[in-house]
């Protein structure tokens, strides 16, 4: 080969070099979708704010200025405009029980009756407009409308529905109302026995039963209830998962109900239905954890084990709720000689925390009571020194009325509290019948959620859907101004408890996150993670807290894909576009 020759071929190959990296150097710096003109909160310390972003193969790949971001611009690029509105990461629902909740909407609701005579004129309007239910069935009634005892009577229900059986559960899902009707089809009597971890409430004079059935004692009825047909399931799964994604949700940490039908979860994600990301975990089985349950949980989370369905975790439901007496407390109640229950023994409890601990699961607990919650740190506590895990990141949920000595522990042990706000609301049932029945003294300590977290624990928020709303914004508020929506009590109840507005999203988003075990691919604007992404209605930091809960979502994307538009949004974008 000449030396012209040869001056030609390194030319060449020096051309295609340079074409190559040229090459490899546009394809780092495009974009499937940038989104510009925002006002993003990142929930990244070491870049707050950003006005745009840039987002490839599902992922955000540059988080900066609309100046910084144009440069990943292609001819093929879709913009978004996001119009100087508010842009934050995708929110995590930590606590749900989604398919019933899903099975939930088509049913009557009561959350909003505030008399005996609104409950009863909301579950005969809803007996009319649907003569072909054969069970009416509901949810969200409230202890303190039904006076001293806080319990309603199958007489309320007998005289607006006496055709067809009844069955309406309390807003907590602890406590049951079923009619004449349904405890005659469930063959309940004065007779029946109080079944394992539930009470059939009785008349005192009479000992017949009252219709209200405690705890597990609802199975009774629950199990003669018709359950929908395979169809019917996914109709509903599917209408739930757009609604939840309407709300700004792109994770649900599933806490019992749903690992268990994980299979409907999976067929939507197999027809491209499937637009919100789950993290699961069965109910571990009563009295103890089995062999079985151990084989059946291995599997699952062999099967499923990704971004969209995870089966990493298990749920121990430990103790019942404090307006029903049920909530295991350290000290009889106020005003009751009781002092709850335990739905496991401490050993038995125990050794399966130690075991499912042992084999990497994640454990989340059900405890209300301060004796329930000082059970599972300790379980905890005992499980990860013996297994030698530091990063376990066990939660305890819904931690009502922890002990003060027990507050500290959260974060000395790394346990995470997942706690849902609308739980604190401080409306009658809770000043009425929940302070009530604890005493001032424990009443002081009610969801201490500023000290839990000034303990350095982790705290992740969630709604414990169906027993209240899925919608997390009501929540984001009180956890500003622990008020009613109606802004009572002026100032808030143990304002003290009360959080700023970055801690209180944290919690919906990177604490959700961690709590899922995502935080390095989740829960923040930040490149290389997901870009799960939410806009809304309005800027909440220029906004009152007490105008929070009012935020509506405009545009919901999850892994990069518009999974929701609000109609106002869309006919906007298609205004701006012609």
């Amino acid at each position: 080969m000449n030396m012209r020759t040869r001056a030609i071929v390194s030319f060449l190959f020096l051309a295609a070099i340079l074409g190559t990296s040229a090459l490899a150097q546009q394809q780092r710096t495009s974009a499937d979708a940038i989104l510009v003109h925002a006002r993003i909160y990142t929930v990244n310390p070491r870049q707050p704010w950003a006005e745009a972003l840039a987002i490839r193969d599902g992922k955000i790949v540059a988080v900066g200025s609309d100046q910084e971001i144009a440069a990943y611009r292609r001819q093929s690029t879709q913009v978004m405009d996001a119009r100087g509105h508010m842009v934050l990461p995708g929110f995590v629902d930590s606590h749900g029980h989604f398919m019933a909740g899903a099975g939930s909407l088509p049913n009557v609701a009561l959350d909003d009756a505030k008399t005996v005579a609104q409950f009863q004129k909301m579950i005969a309007d809803y007996a009319a407009a649907h003569p072909d239910r054969k069970w009416i069935q509901g949810m969200g009634w409230y202890y303190d409308i039904f006076g001293k005892t806080g319990l309603p009577d199958k007489k309320l229900v007998d005289a607006v529905v006496s055709d067809r059986p009844v069955f309406l559960r309390a807003y907590d899902g602890h406590s049951s109302l079923a009619n004449s009707k349904a405890l005659e089809i469930a063959g309940i009597t004065r007779n029946t026995p109080d079944p394992p971890h539930g009470i059939i409430v009785r008349d005192p004079a009479t000992g017949e039963p009252t219709g209200v059935l405690k705890e597990a004692a609802g199975d009774l009825v629950q199990k003669f209830i018709p359950q929908p047909t395979h169809e019917e399931q996914l109709d509903l799964l599917a209408k739930a998962i757009r609604y939840a994604n309407s709300l700004g949700l792109t994770r649900i940490i599933s806490c019992g109900g749903d690992a268990e039908n994980v299979g409907l979860f999976d067929e939507l994600r197999q027809s491209g239905h499937l637009t919100l990301r789950f993290y699961m975990a069965p109910f571990a089985p009563t009295p103890g954890v089995t062999p079985e349950f151990i084989e059946t949980l291995k599997r699952n989370r062999e099967k499923y084990h990704d971004d969209w369905i995870d089966v990493g975790a298990v749920k121990f439901l430990l103790d019942g709720v404090i307006e029903a007496h049920t909530a295991a407390m350290l000290e009889p109640y106020a005003n009751d000689p009781s002092s709850g229950q335990l739905y496991f023994s401490p050993d038995k409890y125990k050794e399966g925390v130690m075991e499912l601990d042992r084999l990497g699961y994640q454990i989340f607990t059900h405890a209300i009571g301060d004796r329930a919650i000082r059970l599972a740190l300790d379980a905890y506590e005992e499980a990860n020194k013996a297994n030698g895990h530091s990063d376990a990141r066990d939660k305890i949920e819904h931690i009502e009325d922890p002990s003060a000595q027990d507050i500290p522990r959260f974060g000395k042990l790394g346990v995470i509290a997942s706690m849902q706000p609308l739980h604190a609301t401080p409306n009658h049932d809770i000043l009425d019948v929940w302070a009530v029945n604890v005493g001032p003294a424990r009443a002081q300590r009610a969801w201490p959620w500023h000290d839990i977290l000034a303990g350095g624990a982790h705290l992740s928020f969630g709604s414990d859907w169906p027993v209240v709303t899925l919608d997390p914004w009501p929540g984001v508020q009180i956890l500003l101004t622990r008020e009613t929506p109606e802004g009572t009590p002026n100032g808030g109840w143990h304002p003290n408890e009360r959080l700023t507005l970055p801690q209180a999203i944290e919690g919906y988003t990177l604490g959700g996150a961690y709590a899922a075990r995502r935080d390095k691919t989740e829960g923040s604007v930040e490149v290389g993670k997901l870009a799960d992404l939410i806009i809304i209605s309005q800027d909440l930091f220029k906004v009152a807290p007490n105008q929070i809960g009012k935020t509506r979502v405009l545009l919901t994307m999850v892994g990069g894909k518009v999974v929701y538009q609000a109609p106002s949004w869309e006919t906007a974008a298609a205004v701006s576009s012609n």
